[in-house]
């Protein structure tokens, strides 16, 4: 019998935004993609402070300094949406 064994602590490598949307790309060579809707602070940011990120921890969250904005990668794994 084999197991199935899933990374319960994925972590980011790279961030980008585009007009509408955030991808994060993970560690393990997947992404996750939102819409930017979903995060009222980036969505009303301009591109510049958009692609002025910075990693928290090893990668388990992003911090956009100019905004005051983090996300944590569990978080956008579950599909949290955040209120305005």
């Amino acid at each position: 019998m084999s197991t199935l064994a899933i990374d319960v602590n994925p972590l980011a490598e790279a961030i980008q935004c585009t007009e509408d949307e955030l991808i994060v790309s993970l560690v393990d060579g997947r992404k996750i993609s939102a819409p930017l809707a979903w995060f009222p602070c980036l969505a009303n940011a301009s591109m510049e402070e958009r692609n002025n990120w910075e990693l928290l921890g090893d990668g388990q969250g992003i911090h956009w300094p100019d905004i005051d904005e983090d996300l944590s990668v569990s978080g956008l794994l579950k599909g949290t949406q955040l209120d305005g």
